[in-house]
């Protein structure tokens, strides 16, 4: 596996530690899609670890795990119908973050990095500060000052140097990429293109705990790194002729911060009104997603779509969810309205634990 600019087409190494291409400044990209195959698949191994030949990585490198991936799906009847929700809160540290950053920090242990960093709203960080404990490596993590306080101490438990930012997300984003700028190993879950690699592993699962592919997935998206893991795994699937098509991306955000939304509904003219709102579902309050243009061309090929709702809904879903024995954080929440909206197999991703919120 190797890196390619998204805007100048130019590869980098796998040991290519940057975060921005050397030349245009472009973001980087996988320069290959994950190839599937079902003979290569080895049960023995613990969660995302299974499907190590479509994570890009050498075969010496490290495997980095806290046990990651194998989540459960976990199927409810709603108005009729059978809902089926996969419980990403049941990672590790408690958020689908664990898969992409698994296989990061397999890759910082390969090239032997002992310092790295990382900005968050939370879970990123929190996920971030538990591998580089496991791996050995010294972590710093910026985060908005407001983030949600159990966040914040848990990304403090397990070591990590936290910096707390005053202001919205972006701008510990902002720091955290002046400090990059400066030399530091920026080890972004939004900027290192093979954390998408383990994204896809959710895809995987899914598919293998339902049995076929659903008709639709829906999910919170921020940044949209989940939603383009699932594009590819999908993807994959497909192109290994395990399932007949991708199905639906159907993508949630709030309506206090919802570019993406705003670009799909209205053009590029919706980004004018756009603002980093407050909204309680602090997991997807990012107002410019980095890889935007990638994630709506995923929705609009899978024929998917994005919604856009406010806090009062995503308080509903919450205390439905919980009412059902879901406890999730309030992202995760997201998902619910849109379920009424959605016709077919629908899988919704819970992104988070409800502790995470408390």
């Amino acid at each position: 596996m190797t890196f390619k600019c998204t805007s100048c087409g130019r590869p980098q190494p796998l040991t290519f530690t940057g975060f921005l291409c050397p030349t245009c400044t472009g973001l980087l990209g996988l320069a290959q899609p994950p190839v599937f195959d079902a003979g290569r698949i080895d049960l023995s191994l613990p969660g995302i670890w299974r499907y190590r030949p479509t994570l890009g990585l050498p075969d010496d490198a490290p495997v980095v795990t806290l046990g990651e991936g194998n989540t459960p799906l976990i199927p409810l009847a709603l108005n009729g119908r059978t809902i089926h929700f996969k419980h990403e809160g049941l990672n590790p540290t408690g958020a689908f973050k664990d898969r992409g950053m698994a296989v990061v920090f397999s890759w910082l242990r390969l090239l032997g990095v002992t310092e790295a960093i990382e900005d968050s709203s939370g879970n990123a960080g929190a996920s971030f500060a538990a591998y580089a404990a496991c791996s050995g490596v010294k972590a710093r993590v910026f985060v908005p000052a407001g983030a949600a306080g159990a966040k914040r101490r848990q990304i403090e438990a397990y070591g990590a140097d936290l910096v707390a930012i005053d202001g919205p997300r972006s701008k510990a984003a902002e720091a955290a990429r002046a400090a990059a700028l400066a030399g530091a190993v920026y080890a972004s879950h939004v900027f290192n293109p093979l954390g998408l690699l383990g994204n896809a592993t959710c895809a995987y699962e899914i598919v293998a705990q339902l049995g076929r592919a659903p008709e639709a997935v829906i999910l919170p998206v921020g940044h949209g790194t989940l939603l383009l893991g699932l594009s590819l795994g999908f993807q994959a699937l497909k192109a290994a002729g395990v399932i007949p098509a991708v199905p639906r991306l159907i993508g949630v955000q709030a309506m206090a911060c919802a570019p993406l939304w705003a670009v799909a509904k209205h053009g590029r003219q919706g980004l004018d009104w756009v603002t980093e709102g407050e909204t309680i579902a602090e997991g997807i309050r990012v107002v410019q997603p980095l890889r935007g243009d990638a994630v709506l061309a995923a929705i609009t090929a899978s024929g998917g779509s994005l919604y856009a709702i406010d806090d009062d809904q995503i308080r509903t879903g919450h205390g439905e969810l919980a009412r059902r024995g879901l406890f999730v954080e309030l992202t995760s929440a997201a998902v619910w309205p849109v379920l009424a909206e959605t016709s077919g197999d629908v899988v919704a991703i819970l992104t988070g634990h409800g502790l995470k919120s408390v």
